[in-house]
């Protein structure tokens, strides 16, 4: 247990897109400056921040002088450089630790940890050549997909296998990157927990919430989520195991399927989740807000949800809705400052907000 920060302090936030932007609108509210480290000029984080090192991550004067200007350092992604994560936290805590950024950022080192746990995932086996994945579709069979290792989000970095006949296109699509096949598995809906720890090892869990997804993109996250009583304990006993085998300090996204057979992960996101946003509107206290509680070392606040939700992500095109949306009853938007609007990216979000029923 360290000392929690005081009002005044200042939180680094490695990352200056719309998560680290939202963590520091949340900041803010609890008195505490912000400092986004983002090698891109004009970011959503950088609006709102109170400062803005614009460098590279292989920058190392400029890591050193980041972690000097800021009293803890956290992340909105998960992909950042080992080298950088080296000098930072030789001058400055880094929350959450590294052990959760070595586990998610590579997807068979991570069903590995999951699998230890004693927790289901899909069946996976590592793909480094062509014969490997032939091996692989033996063991693993067909609908499969194919996962690069490291740095894929949004549905880049994969290939479907719909039959054997696939594998060929399939390698050459991971483009000589380590990669896993993942069997496909029989689910009716994909869940996620949005679960917090704090420095003293508390643990809080916002309800689960219902996604849905579309090209690889989140699109949908409807609170409550369809589940049984015993499914929502389950749900939120196993992401406590995660957060406690981690020794995890700060919000984590835990994703499942819900099977005939049970629960199985699916992924986890040792950040703040776009699955997550719904909080801001349904909660007292917000994913955004119990993530800077936690990596202050804060008391962990109240997450019960006081309202039913809907949130839609806003994609490309769609922030062309947003004077629409404006003036419907109990939607609120929240929109990324984003200059350039291409398909496939997240413009924005908006959550429809009615009275809890359930």
């Amino acid at each position: 247990m360290t000392d929690p920060l005081t009002t005044g302090a200042t939180i680094g936030i490695l990352g200056g897109g719309q998560l680290g932007r939202m963590l520091s609108v949340a900041a803010s509210r609890l008195g505490f400056k912000t400092c986004v480290f983002e090698p891109g000029g004009d970011c959503p984080g950088s609006h709102v921040s109170n400062y803005h090192f614009k460098a590279d991550y292989d920058d190392e004067d400029a890591l050193r002088a980041f972690a000097k200007a800021v009293d803890v350092v956290t992340y909105e992604f998960e992909n950042i450089p080992t080298s950088a994560l080296d000098i930072l936290e030789t001058i400055r805590p880094i929350r959450p630790g590294r052990e959760a950024l070595r586990v998610s950022q590579d997807r068979m080192t991570e069903k590995d940890f999951l699998s230890g746990l004693g927790l289901a995932t899909a069946p996976y086996a590592a793909v480094d050549t062509a014969d490997d994945l032939t091996g692989a579709i033996g063991r693993i069979g067909t609908p499969a997909i194919l996962k690069t290792r490291r740095f894929g989000y949004d549905g880049k970095g994969q290939a479907r296998i719909m039959t054997p006949a696939d594998a060929e296109q399939a390698i050459a699509d991971m483009a000589g990157a380590p990669a896993i096949l993942e069997g496909f598995v029989d689910f009716s809906h994909e869940v996620s927990v949005i679960a917090a720890r704090g420095t003293d090892g508390a643990v809080a869990c916002f309800d689960p919430g219902e996604n849905v997804h579309r090209e690889g993109i989140l699109r949908t996250t409807t609170v409550p989520a369809r589940l049984t009583a015993a499914q929502r304990t389950d749900a939120v006993l196993l992401a406590a195991r995660i957060l406690n085998a981690l020794d995890y300090v700060g919000v984590m996204g835990v994703e499942l399927f819900v099977t005939p057979g049970g629960l199985i992960v699916n992924e986890i996101a040792p950040r703040v989740h776009n699955s997550g946003h719904w909080t801001q509107n349904g909660c007292a206290v917000d994913q955004f807000e119990q993530h800077i509680r936690a990596v202050a070392g804060w008391p962990l606040g109240d997450g019960t949800r006081h309202s039913d939700v809907i949130m839609e992500n806003l994609i490309g095109d769609d922030i062309d809705r947003v004077p629409q949306i404006a003036r419907e009853p109990h939607a609120a938007l929240h929109l990324y400052g984003k200059a350039d609007c291409k398909p496939g990216r997240k413009m924005g979000h908006v959550n429809r907000v009615k009275p809890r029923e359930a």
